[in-house]
């Protein structure tokens, strides 16, 4: 009590807080965002989209291998399988607009049109990664996804490969063009294998996270995988060494402007003037370095000689105009010498779409009005070829992006190329991801085929590769006029891509083939369900007892 006031103190108690509203956690969160139907559409275009942080410019490599994780865990949590297309639909739109982003401002709204079209082939790849990793899966399952999901992955960029639907730009064994154990593989089975690879491990990670009961499966996948690398690491065959070339790549730099062709030419010929004295072999230009067809400008033709003599080798121009021998424009590869055109001539036979011809033109020629398509379709070439400089080396030309093509480089290399060269132009898109991006596939390509590769553009980047896939010297950036000068090592030797072409895409073709075999035996072993038919009434009684 209290002595001044007579009044019992309170006894003290705490207080008691208020509760507060329950935040969400990020699970709920995330729970809600899938739950909505356009949320779960922007995630699942999102997951589709990460793998392009792998390819060049940001070049992040090793993202490669669990870029595909979430893309999978969400598909994984689809209510059913046509969900679970949705979202492989809506993940390869958000993968193809993020590998060819820079389109945009050449093809505009046409770019997202195209990246939703072949968005659609992802659809299947969808279904089967909810066919197998849905639910709770089983032992079983999770172990056929790691032989599943790359395979119809690699059915995928086979399809979208055809160069009518673009081509094989953004194959997703590519982003690995600087790894020296990723290159060893396409050695023995091309990029395909190398893609194949990096979604078995996507695949083994996923799982690994989200189903414990199946890591065993997941863990002997991954092992795998790197027994496949480790074997040909060690047992693939390298090339073997065989001499030098010594090759120059003149680039002139951007020069726009209605003159830019004839400023172009001048550009050149001064830089390749102060070649001479070098002790080169072969000068490489770029792609449409020269405008005009040197049959119809002689003059031209005369000055490129005069260059050809000067520096003491042949020069490889290449030639985007009308021909005066046959109708239409032609992109051209031609050899120069000292005393003129030497008659080696490749025409480009595999067109850019839209760039440099619009399919189906009459049905979609409005592409011109709302980009920069074609005005004109291109002609094709009928073959490819083989060329034979004077000191006896044989070379192998490519122009553009005929570069992404494996089989291209394989053709020539069985032709006999001991060097393959790809003249490029990637002045549209100079500050974007493309030039990097287009180069680095060159790497690929000499990986493949165990040939160096020489990739010459006009404005960069314009780099050399070894017939390891290593990189020779230092490229050309984009803010280059300048050349340079290479010691190319030569190789003998075939790889076992170049022998046994494209095995890693059968194999896939063959696994789905099987699974679709297996699929249609268990829907015919499956009993037939007995409709149940209630018992028949009659008029007068119950069914027990008819007729009370």
């Amino acid at each position: 009590m209290d002595v001044l006031s007579g009044k019992r103190p309170r006894r003290w108690a705490p207080r008691r807080a208020r509760p507060r509203e329950a935040r969400p956690s990020w699970r709920h969160r995330l729970d809600a965002a899938l739950a909505s139907r356009w949320q779960r559409g922007t995630l699942a275009a999102l997951s589709g989209a990460l793998p392009a942080l792998a390819f060049p410019e940001p070049s992040w490599w090793w993202f490669a291998y669990v870029a595909l994780v979430p893309w999978i865990l969400l598909i994984r949590s689809a209510e059913s399988g046509r969900r679970a297309a949705l979202d492989g639909w809506l993940g390869g739109l958000g993968f193809m607009v993020a590998v060819h982003h820079w389109l945009l401002p050449s093809l505009h709204v046409f770019t997202l049109v195209i990246a939703a079209l072949l968005g659609l082939l992802w659809a299947p790849w969808g279904w089967l990664a909810h066919r197998f990793l849905g639910g709770a899966p089983s032992r079983g399952r999770a172990g056929a996804a790691l032989l599943v999901l790359p395979s119809g992955w690699l059915c995928v960029e086979l399809v979208r490969s055809w160069e009518g639907l673009g081509g094989p730009w953004g194959l997703l064994g590519s982003s690995q063009w600087q790894v020296e154990p990723a290159l060893r593989l396409a050695s023995v089975g091309g990029v395909w294998l190398v893609s194949a690879l990096v979604v078995a491990v996507n695949t083994g990670v996923a799982v690994l996270l989200a189903w414990r009961s199946a890591r065993a499966p997941a863990v002997a996948g991954l092992v795998a995988v790197a027994a496949a690398t480790t074997t040909a690491w060690t047992w693939s065959p390298r090339p073997e060494a065989a001499g030098s070339v010594r090759v120059a790549v003149v680039q002139p730099g951007v020069l726009d402007g209605a003159d830019g062709p004839e400023r172009r030419f001048d550009r050149e010929e001064a830089l390749t003037r102060a070649l001479a004295g070098r002790g080169l072999d072969l000068v490489v230009w770029g792609e449409s370095s020269v405008g005009h067809d040197l049959a119809d400008r002689p003059d031209l033709a005369r000055r490129i000689a005069a260059l050809s003599r000067r520096v003491g080798a042949e020069i490889l121009v290449n030639v985007d105009a009308r021909r005066s021998d046959r109708t239409g424009i032609f992109k051209s590869s031609v050899l120069v010498g000292p005393d003129g055109p030497t008659g080696d001539r490749y025409d480009k036979m595999r067109l850019v779409p839209f760039g440099e011809y619009v399919p189906a033109r009459s049905l979609l020629g409005w592409a011109t009005s709302v980009g920069k398509a074609a005005g004109e379709d291109r002609r094709r070439g009928e073959r490819p070829v083989v060329m034979d400089l004077a000191g006896g080396l044989r070379v192998g030309p490519l122009v553009c992006f005929e570069s992404a093509f494996p089989d291209m480089s394989r053709h020539l290399t069985r032709e006999g190329a001991r060097l393959l060269l790809a003249q490029s132009a990637t002045s549209s898109f100079q500050h974007s991801w493309a030039p990097e991006q287009h180069a680095s596939l060159a790497a690929l390509r000499a990986a493949e085929t165990g040939r160096p590769m020489v990739h010459a553009t006009l404005t960069g980047v314009s780099a050399v590769y070894g017939p390891s896939g290593e990189r020779v010297g230092e490229p050309l950036g984009t803010s280059a006029s300048s050349t340079a000068e290479y010691d190319v090592p030569l190789a003998t030797g075939t790889t076992p891509y170049v022998r046994f072409g494209d095995w890693p895409v059968y194999g896939a073709l063959a696994v789905l083939a099987a699974l679709a075999a297996a699929e249609a035996a268990r829907a015919l072993r499956r009993p037939a369900r007995t409709p149940l038919v209630p018992p028949a009434r009659t008029a007068h009684g119950s069914p027990a007892r008819p007729g009370r």
